[in-house]
């Protein structure tokens, strides 16, 4: 995942460069930050594992993070910088990479399921306004690739929730790059045999070029997007603020949530769908599509015009589940 994610962010700047993401893609640092000796331990192997990668990362003591970001809580302990990242909105890339490819986008057309042709492939989708034919199908569908794929128990819904502050200039100009706490990484597994609860909190602090900030959030084993809930968006401020005091002058505008789609083992699926010549899959990012999304569909349309891409999937190929029903 970290190869695939340092390919996704070599793209959005080759992107940039071209001027497709002129003024949608803004390179900066991430600050991942522990305050405990649980977060240090985690961040310690974060940084070597990057540092291993070739990434510039740079680890601070906590005198020396005050300085470079002093609007952090002097109860900091350890700190990394992590150069050469930046900051996108997911739904302003996807219509930049509509209007650019000029492709038709059918919205509010239900797929019911795959039309097969026999011989190992599909001739395409059925869907609630007919049938559309097509040489090849990707199922890029999210938590829908479920059922289109029977993936049921394998693809499962976690839920998130968020929160967007009122502009505050001074203190957003004031942040050097987003805050990611070391408790982020506890909440995603990052360290070995990490336990799975109902509900993970894994804080982010995201400085929005609007001047506002984007709070968050929640990792939980649920479907249930309908509503957020006081527990969660007052844990979620308490650790914003308890890591930026400066937070508790800040109104908060709105909170919402909604779901990601996981798999089970952890890594999304992309590929050729087993014994099928022309239908691929690429679903299962959770909180990463943003950054895997360009890098993703670059690599399935070599795929589907018969190229080898330059990104390694042999990790994520969606063969693997067929393996891993049979050792289970």
């Amino acid at each position: 995942m970290m190869v695939a994610a340092l390919s996704g962010v070599a793209l959005y700047r080759s992107l940039l460069a071209e001027g497709v993401l002129s003024d949608l893609f803004k390179p900066r640092s991430t600050f991942i930050i522990a305050a405990s000796e649980e977060e240090c331990t985690v961040l310690e192997a974060h940084v070597a594992a990057l540092s291993g990668e070739g990434v510039s990362v740079e680890a601070f003591g906590r005198d020396t993070l005050r300085q470079r970001f002093p609007a952090l809580s002097p109860s900091v302990r350890m700190g990394a910088e992590v150069k050469g990242d930046g900051h996108a909105i997911g739904y302003r890339i996807v219509n930049r990479f509509i209007s650019t490819a000029g492709v038709t986008v059918r919205r509010h057309v239900e797929v019911r399921h795959l039309v097969e042709a026999g011989d190992g492939r599909v001739a395409g989708v059925a869907t609630d306004q007919g049938e559309f034919h097509a040489d090849a199908v990707v199922i890029a569908a999210g938590g829908g690739a479920a059922g289109l794929l029977d993936l049921n128990g394998v693809v499962k819904p976690r839920k998130g929730q968020l929160l967007v502050t009122e502009r505050a200039p001074a203190l957003n100009a004031s942040m050097p790059g987003s805050i990611m706490s070391g408790r982020y990484l506890l909440s995603k597994g990052s360290q070995k045999g990490a336990p799975v609860s109902a509900r993970g909190y894994g804080l982010i602090v995201d400085p929005l070029t609007t001047g506002q900030f984007l709070i968050g959030g929640t990792r939980e084993e649920s479907d249930d997007r309908q509503a957020n809930d006081l527990e969660a968006v007052r844990r979620i401020l308490a650790d914003a603020i308890a890591l930026v005091p400066d937070l508790a002058r800040v109104r908060l505008l709105r909170a919402f949530a909604g779901v990601r789609t996981a798999v089970v083992d952890g890594l999304p699926l992309v590929g050729r769908w087993p014994d099928h010549e022309n239908l691929f899959v690429a679903a299962g990012f959770e909180g990463d599509g943003i950054c895997l999304g360009p890098v993703i569909g670059e690599a399935i349309a070599g795929l589907v015009c018969g190229e080898t891409p330059s990104l390694d999937l042999h990790p994520f190929d969606p063969a693997r589940l067929a393996v891993r029903e049979a050792v289970a």
